[in-house]
C-alpha cells in the first residue's frame, strides 16, 4: 500500500512524489472562493434540517434560524426530486415504551416565552398534576382527509395536556401543514405552525419528555422542536415511513390506519416545487393539508 503523498502507478512500481507546482495568485482565489461558497451552502442546509428545525421569526434580532442537532443534519443522503415515486413502507412501526413508568401523576409547568408571541392567542395550559397513564382521542379534520390520533399519557403527560389544551382552544384549526419530507431516513409531515412557514408557536415553550428507547416510525406522532432542549410548543410531526433520527423529540401518540392513509397520499403527491423550498428535499406538499376542525375525546 502506497504512503501518503505518494502515487500508486499500474505496473506497481514506485515513482517519488511529484514536487508540488507553484500556486498562481488567480488560482488560490479560485479555491478560496470555492470554500467560501461550499461553507454558505453548508449553513443554508443547517438553517433547516429534519423535524427539529423551527425557524426564527424574521422580527427577532439575530434573524437567523434554530437549527436541529448535526447528528440529524450530516447526512450524505442526496434531497429526492419533487418527481420521483415515493417508497412508503407497509403496516406500522411498534411504538416506544418507557422501560421504568412515570410517577403517577407528574407534575407539568408551561414557560411564557416573551420572545416568540403567539400569532394566535391561547392561554397557556394548567400547571400542576397530570396523569401518566390512559389515553385520549383526537381527529384532526383536515382538506385532505381525516386523521385520528391516540394521544398516550404514558409516554408524554405533559405533551398531551398541552395538544389537548391547544385543540381544544381552537389553536390549530384553520392551520396548515408546512412541511412535507419523503426522503430516505425522514418520511414525516409537519404541522402546528399558525403562520405556515415554520416560525410559529402558541407563545410558550414545553418541557421535552423524551428517554433512550425513543424510535421514530410509520404511525408515530411526535413534537417539533429546536435544537436545544425543552423548546417544544404547538409544532408536531406525523411520522408516515422511515424515520432516523436521535431520541431528543418526544413521542406522545399514534396515528390511526385511516390516516396514514391519508398521509400516504399526501406524500405520494409530492412537494410543491412552485413555493419556496428548504434545500433539503422537503418543502410544502402539493396535496394542502389544512386543519378544518380538530375534535378530542377523553
Amino acid at each position: 500500500m502506497s504512503e501518503p503523498g505518494e502515487r500508486f502507478q499500474p505496473s506497481g512500481q514506485w515513482q517519488p512524489p511529484t514536487p508540488p507546482k507553484r500556486t498562481s495568485t488567480a488560482a488560490i482565489a479560485l479555491v478560496t472562493g470555492s470554500v467560501v461558497v461550499v461553507v454558505v451552502m453548508a449553513l443554508a442546509f443547517l438553517a433547516w434540517g429534519y423535524p427539529g428545525f423551527l425557524r426564527k421569526p424574521d422580527a427577532q434580532a439575530d434573524g437567523g434560524f434554530w437549527t436541529a442537532p448535526a447528528s440529524t443534519t450530516a447526512s450524505s443522503t442526496p434531497p429526492v426530486a419533487v418527481s420521483s415515486p415515493v417508497s412508503i413502507p407497509g403496516g406500522r412501526a411498534a411504538m416506544p415504551s418507557r422501560v421504568k413508568p412515570l410517577a403517577d401523576p407528574v407534575t407539568c409547568a408551561f414557560t411564557p416565552d416573551p420572545g416568540a408571541p403567539a400569532p394566535k392567542k391561547v392561554a397557556l395550559p394548567p400547571d400542576g398534576p397530570a396523569p401518566s397513564s390512559g389515553t385520549a382521542g383526537v381527529r384532526l379534520a383536515t382538506s385532505a382527509g381525516a386523521i385520528g390520533l391516540t394521544l398516550d399519557r404514558a409516554l408524554a403527560p405533559c405533551t398531551v395536556v398541552n395538544f389537548l389544551s391547544l385543540a381544544k382552544q381552537g389553536f390549530y384549526d384553520g392551520t396548515s401543514c408546512h412541511r412535507l419530507s419523503v426522503t430516505s431516513g425522514l418520511q414525516m409531515l409537519q404541522c402546528g405552525d399558525p403562520v405556515g412557514d415554520g416560525t410559529g408557536g402558541p407563545g410558550y415553550t414545553i418541557r421535552d419528555e423524551v428517554f433512550p428507547e425513543l424510535t421514530y416510525g410509520r404511525g408515530v406522532l411526535a413534537m417539533a422542536k429546536t435544537n436545544q432542549p425543552d423548546t417544544g410548543g404547538s409544532q408536531f410531526f406525523l411520522v408516515f415511513g422511515e424515520t432516523r433520527i436521535p431520541p431528543e423529540y418526544t413521542v406522545f401518540g399514534s396515528i390511526d390506519d385511516a390516516g396514514l392513509a391519508v398521509l400516504d397520499r399526501v406524500a405520494r403527491g409530492g412537494i410543491d416545487s412552485s413555493k419556496p423550498g428548504i434545500g433539503d428535499g422537503s418543502g410544502p406538499p402539493k396535496t394542502p393539508v389544512t386543519f378544518t376542525g380538530v375534535t378530542t375525546t377523553p
